[in-house]
């Protein structure tokens, strides 16, 4: 056989020898008959166990295939825990090879006047939907499941891609009690296994020999008038594959904490990235690509770089748009605005073209890709030094390392004298370096026509804005009335629009009062399209919910409906960055009058709070004059994402504000 087929014939396929106790199918009265998690009493679920092989099989005409297994069984304590009873697997489906998922031994436990119960999962619990072009997914909903079910399943993902690796995960929302990843390797690859989270598995590795013989046949003879003759040998291959098993015992349950962008980006779980192969007697091929090599070769696809190269079906459009037009910013404005009013979004992301931005562009639909690489050639095509940017969305984990699925998402970026202007014309109400929330996500891939890239910060680095003044006056039964006047700018602004967009004046006020509990607004009115102008609302209100009225002494929130009484950060600890999304100041101003009769008794004690490394600070001020209290407060949060070491800084700085917000005025009747 020739050395160039030895690769073909490396591997016998195998199958992982679970201990006796993590077998499907044992199910115990104990186990049926549990009421609740004994490590966590809250849980509405939990996985028993999770056990998962990946190996690499052989078939001679097609080579190798990845498999991997998956035996998992579920306990369900509450009803909360139902979704737990099904199971959903994505797998990718396209012209260069189809993935497959199989379910089987799946089924159903439950303890009946004291007997096991199993319901085996039917056909019509078995579903598999398409995603997007590239994308399906199989599922099972799992049948007769109640409080106290056990659930169990084997799957099974074949994959022609075998340099990538299915995502391992040791812990989830749910206790897990015991989860296991074993892979096993031959000799010939070299896989880096990366891990996430803060849980440490335990190791093991090991060696196997493995023997495989193959039949070779040969022709020989055929002189003259001799038939020629076929032999057939039978042939040995010796090595030896590389074998991990990962385990973690007792992982609590993930849960989730305020300010996280993505609870899986701190999820413990293990991929594996291909770096290397080496066949007999070759030289070592490498498979290790760094973030330039990916974003050259996402350029050079036809449906990324080959679909920024056409202009014509816009550009008579641009000319008239930009003549006599001089100034680099003003073009941006235009173009921009121009696409982003002309496009409508149809909820897809990805940074590969579907229909074409010529069918894109003529039916005023497309996804991501389509409408961002437009605005991308309109803005090269106006003389501007536009390209794009490839983003991972903050619904997406961030890649540990450079593969395929990396990126799911494309914004434009131009670059002025002032730096990068980040722009995605997919929203109705973004700007320039206003985008969607989605995109604001840790860093972006620029890529130039040359096939060079360079990283590029995606968290917004200024402060947005939003201005509360209010006038009102005190009532001797406790109600303020008055009229408040709020202004959002940039992302206030931009959140305000998207919220306000496609809903009544009614139904918006409806969600206003009940967030403002016990206030009534008249003679709202508001100014939200003027997008050089921050966003203004204006409404007269009577609010009966922030005052106490007790005896001849009238107590205040100072803040009046916008206080704080809640620190957002409760844990001891956190392991997680804290993600404000992007930076904030808030600013009030407010101007109350005294009910005749009454006057000052006390007020907060003025105060200016600053946390270390600019990460925030906070100032208080009030004074009362000539029958009138005037409040000034401004809070502001000056970074996005904020490391888990400042947690405890910044925990302590919100209770303090808390407590400065929640000290009452006090007013009392004159004598």
């Amino acid at each position: 056989m020739k050395i160039f087929k030895f690769f073909m014939f490396l591997l016998l396929a195998g199958h992982t020898t679970y201990a006796q106790k993590y077998e499907l199918g044992k199910v115990t009265k104990e186990e049926l008959a549990q009421k609740r998690h004994p490590s966590d009493s809250t849980a509405p679920a939990a996985i028993l166990f999770s056990i998962g092989d990946t190996y690499m099989e052989l078939s001679e005409n097609e080579g190798f295939t990845l498999v991997t297994e998956v035996d998992m069984k579920i306990k369900i304590y509450t009803k909360d825990g139902y979704d737990w009873a099904n199971k959903v697997v994505s797998y990718y489906h396209s012209d260069n090879g189809d993935e497959s998922v199989d379910f089987n031994k799946a089924a159903t436990y439950n303890l009946i006047d004291g007997k096991v119960e199993k319901t085996k999962l039917k056909r019509e619990g078995e579903f598999d939907e398409e995603l997007s072009k590239f994308y399906r997914q199989k599922k099972i909903m799992m049948p007769d499941v109640k409080e106290g079910s056990i659930v169990e399943y084997h799957y099974e993902i074949r994959s022609p891609f075998t340099s990538v690796f299915p995502e391992w995960r040791f812990q989830e929302s749910i206790p897990v009690n015991y989860s296991e990843y074993t892979t096993r390797i031959p000799e010939y690859y070299t896989f880096n296994p990366v891990f996430r989270g803060y849980l440490v598995p335990k190791v093991n590795r090991t060696k196997n020999n493995k023997k495989f013989t193959y039949t070779s046949k040969n022709r020989s003879g055929g002189q003259g008038f001799n038939a020629s003759k076929t032999g057939f040998s039978n042939n040995e291959i010796n090595y030896f594959e590389n074998v991990v098993t990962y385990i973690i015992e007792n992982a609590p349950m993930l849960k989730g904490e305020r300010f996280v962008n993505n609870i899986d980006n701190y999820t413990s779980s293990i991929e594996h990235e291909l770096t290397m192969a080496q066949y007999p007697n070759e030289t070592v091929k490498s498979y290790s690509h760094t973030w330039e090599d990916l974003a050259k070769t996402i350029y050079k696809n036809d449906n990324f770089g080959g679909e920024l190269k056409k202009t014509n079906y816009f550009e008579d459009d641009v000319d008239a748009l930009i003549a006599g037009v001089t100034s680099p910013e003003e073009k941006l404005a235009i173009i921009f605005t121009y696409v982003r009013d002309r496009m409508n979004w149809n909820d897809y992301y990805g940074y590969s073209c579907h229909d074409g931005v010529k069918q894109a562009y003529k039916s005023k639909t497309g996804n991501i890709a389509e409408i961002n690489l437009m605005l991308t050639a309109m803005l090269n095509y106006a003389g501007l030094e536009a390209n794009p940017v490839l983003v991972t969305t903050r619904s997406s984990k961030i890649a540990l390392f450079p593969n395929r699925s990396a990126f799911n998402y494309v914004i434009a970026s131009v670059e002025l004298q002032g730096g990068f202007v980040l722009l995605d014309a997919s929203s109705k109400a973004a700007l320039p370096n206003i985008r969607p929330i989605r995109s604001l996500n840790w860093e972006g891939r620029l890529i130039k026509k040359d096939g060079t890239s360079v990283a590029i910060n995606m968290l917004p680095q200024f402060n947005s804005k939003e201005n509360i003044t209010i006038m009102g006056e005190i009532g001797e039964d406790g109600v303020i009335s008055g009229k408040a006047r709020d202004q959002y700018y940039d992302y206030h602004a931009y959140l305000f629009r998207e919220a306000y967009s496609g809903t009544n004046e009614d139904s918006y006020l409806e969600k206003l009062e009940e967030r403002y509990n016990g206030i009534e607004i008249n003679d709202y009115t508001v100014v939200h399209d003027e997008f050089s102008k921050p966003v203004t609302e204006e409404f007269n209100f009577t609010h009966n919910n922030v005052t106490d009225v007790i005896g001849d002494k009238i107590y205040i929130n100072p803040l009046l409906f916008f206080t704080r009484e809640e620190n957002p950060f409760k844990q001891e600890k956190r392991e997680y960055p804290i993600d404000f999304v992007f930076p904030s100041e808030y600013r009030y101003m407010i101007n109350l009058k005294i009910p005749d009769g009454y006057m000052v008794e006390s007020l907060p004690e003025s105060i200016a709070l600053a946390m270390e490394e600019n990460i925030g600070s906070f100032k208080f001020t009030i004074q009362s004059q000539n029958n009138q209290i005037q409040l000034m407060a401004i809070s502001d949060i000056n970074y996005a994402n904020v490391s888990p070491m400042y947690y405890t800084v910044i925990k302590d700085f919100y209770q303090k504000m808390i407590e400065k917000q929640t000290e009452k005025i006090v007013l009392t009747k004159k004598i």
